[in-house]
């Protein structure tokens, strides 16, 4: 077994981790601060949905992280890619394997005849047993093999930020179809209650109109208001159906539209968790993923480069043969054999010169992908921080409109059941009271989702970093 000693002791401690985080200078200027709006205290790395203090939505969100099945499934991802990097770093280590051999051979010898020997042909039968220990290895002298496993465990980290992405994703999805289910159900109590008052006028004018106070067109107006609020009451009813079904999904439940939407709104947080856009880069998951993958297309372009210099491989054996099964153990009956060899690349049709320029114009499509992403997320940010305050502004036009709106309306009702105006008026007013209740529930929705937009577009959503999911290390020696 000495041999075999020999040859664990040529083998060097071949060590791995996935490439380090770099990410590319961006030919950007970018700001200190986000030009829409102040940086405060960031909260890109809490549980961001409970700042809208809704218990209802926390139990929701963890309800949805937990059963989500397009989670699970980011999951089992993130599960393959860690074993995809495991397989990856396999060659970095010697192949051993254990052999028992057990064979039994007839041979025929045919000559001339012997006396007693019948037709000249003699038999030989024998037996053979072996055992041994094979090993062979792939010297990693130039890291060919290291940049391949370092690649592999850049695209598990990739995949565990996609995952993290997905879970941030799936929350923001829940708030906003929680928010979407709220404000539908606020709009089905506002469009019963218009129901109710358009009834109301109807009534009125077919009394008048009974009494020949007023015409059949008021009336048939009216009627007509009537129907026309009815058929909108069926249209929320139709979005709320909707939007509970939805959530239910989401939720990972069947969807059978049983669950309850809140009453009210939640109270939009004051606090804008803008952070800074330097910090931006080393928040967002699918900026993460995106530096991931770069680091895998350099580590792989490595890799092709490698292909160009000798393979230089160890092979080794080492164990007894003998004829008796019972010498099989007997240091006596001991072979071995050893052997290296050198595989130098000569001519292979251009196909590793082509596995290089693959793998450089791959480096350079990760690096402008990842550009193109960095840009997008702060077109996000920007886009929300500017959003935050014109829609504050929009609500509040709204809340006055409808005041005015609403005490418009009902002095038209009380002029019009004294006969001091007519019924255009009053209808008019009621339609613009209606109209104007409706769009400040839903820019009180729009406010709360675009909150969600912000700290989805910081990259927010759960305490702590995200951790490497592979287990190998590989060593980098060169850029690219």
């Amino acid at each position: 077994m000495k041999p075999v000693h020999a040859i664990l002791s040529l083998l060097l401690a071949a060590c791995a981790a996935a490439p380090q985080v770099n990410p590319p200078a961006l030919d950007l200027n970018v700001p200190e601060g986000w030009s829409a709006g102040q940086a405060g205290a960031s909260l890109a790395d809490t549980t961001w949905w409970r700042s809208f203090k809704d218990e209802t939505l926390t139990d929701l969100v963890a309800e949805a992280l937990a059963r989500n099945r397009n989670v699970q499934t980011s999951a089992a991802r993130v599960r393959a890619a860690a074993a995809r990097a495991r397989i990856a770093g396999a060659p970095l280590y010697p192949v051993a394997g254990g052999r028992v051999i057990a064979s039994r051979r007839k041979q025929n010898f045919i000559g001339l005849p012997i006396p007693g020997s019948g037709n000249g042909v003699l038999t030989s039968t024998s037996s053979s047993f072996g055992l041994s220990l094979d090993v062979s290895w792939e010297l990693d002298l130039w890291n060919r093999l290291g940049a391949g496993a370092s690649a592999a465990l850049a695209d598990a980290q990739a995949a565990r930020a996609d995952h993290r992405g997905a879970r941030l994703s799936l929350a923001g999805q829940t708030a906003k179809t929680w928010f979407a289910a709220v404000e539908a159900r606020r709009q089905v109590e506002l469009s019963e209650a218009t129901v109710k008052n358009f009834r109301t006028s109807s009534e009125v004018v077919r009394e008048r109109y009974r009494r020949g106070l007023r015409h059949a067109l008021d009336l048939r107006r009216a009627l007509s208001d009537l129907a026309g609020a009815e058929a909108v009451l069926q249209q929320r009813l139709l979005i709320l159906d909707a939007t509970r079904r939805q959530i239910e999904v989401l939720l990972g439940r069947y969807p059978a539209a049983a669950l309850t939407p809140g009453r009210t709104l939640p109270v939009l947080p004051e606090s804008i968790p803008a952070g800074l856009p330097a910090d931006l880069v080393a928040r967002r998951p699918d900026l993460m993923a995106a530096e991931r993958r770069l680091a895998a297309s350099y580590a792989r372009y490595k890799e092709a480069r490698r292909a160009l210099y000798p393979r230089i491989s160890l092979t080794g054996s080492a164990g007894t043969s003998t004829r008796d099964l019972k010498d099989l153990l007997d240091g006596d009956f001991s072979v071995w054999n050893l052997a290296g060899n050198v595989l130098q690349p000569l001519f292979q049709g251009g196909r590793i010169r082509g596995s290089i320029q693959l793998a450089a114009s791959q480096s350079e499509q990760a690096v402008s992908a990842y550009v193109q992403s960095v840009l997008s997320a702060y077109a996000e940010v920007e886009t929300a921080l500017a959003a935050e305050s014109l829609l504050a502004r929009r609500q509040a036009a709204l809340e006055t409109a409808t005041q005015q709106a609403l005490a418009a309306r009902r002095l038209a009702e009380d002029r019009y059941a004294g006969g001091l105006v007519d019924l255009n008026t009053m209808l008019d007013a009621q339609r613009g009271a209606y109209a104007s209740e409706s769009q400040l529930i839903s820019v009180r929705r729009q406010r709360l989702e675009n909150r969600v937009d912000l700290h989805l577009a910081l990259g927010g959503g759960f305490p702590g970093p995200p951790r490497a999911s592979a287990t190998i290390s590989v060593t980098q020696k060169e850029g690219l």
